[in-house]
């Protein structure tokens, strides 16, 4: 099996939103570093995912709530400040680097033909939040009949109570659910 690392979502403005102090107090984005770190010490690509929409949000639709209300409120324009990947995890020159229109990675992307192009089956999942890019991209993920790991201390929601049940009680029925650390113990180089 050939894995890849995904992150997800983890943009300036997006980690702003989820709250910047208690993201900073929690140590999420050292943690995501880690990750990140680990799956090149183990020279697994690292693969970035971000929302960026066109200028006057063609592609939103009135049904579709959640992104209407990010057309409404002006957010996450292509090219606009804040949807660029944050600094403390920045992609490397020569990183994939994707761009969705929708909650899922794979919607509105290319990265399914990234990920077959190089025979990878198995991905391993990080990014706020955990109740939508998360979730959209594991369940659609697990259709694809993808291999799936979530870090579920590199996943960040807003809702502490909605992180905690997916966690614990959703994403164990879809994807082998552990901690950076754990992680890194059977997948980096000793």
């Amino acid at each position: 099996m050939s894995s890849a690392l995904l992150v997800m979502d983890v943009q300036r403005a997006i980690v702003d939103l989820v709250d910047a102090d208690a993201d900073a107090d929690s140590g999420y984005l050292p943690r995501v570093r880690r990750a990140i770190d680990g799956a090149r010490a183990a020279n697994m690509p690292v693969i970035y995912v971000v929302i960026a929409l066109r200028p006057g949000f063609p592609e939103v639709g009135t049904r579709n709530r959640a992104l209407a209300a990010i057309a409404q409120a002006g957010l996450f324009v292509e090219g606009a400040p804040g949807t660029e990947i944050h600094p403390e995890v920045a992609p490397r020159p020569g990183d994939v680097v994707v761009t969705k229109r929708r909650a899922s990675a794979f919607s509105g992307s290319d990265l399914d033909v990234v990920l077959r192009a190089r025979g990878i089956d198995r991905l391993v999942l990080t990014g706020i939040a955990t109740s939508a890019v998360v979730l959209s991209t594991l369940c659609q993920a697990n259709d694809l009949d993808f291999g799936l790991t979530v870090l579920s201390d590199a996943c960040l929601d807003p809702d502490p109570e909605v992180h905690r049940v997916l966690i614990e009680r959703l994403f164990p029925q879809w994807a082998d659910v552990v901690t950076v650390e754990d992680w890194l113990k059977t997948t980096a180089p000793q």
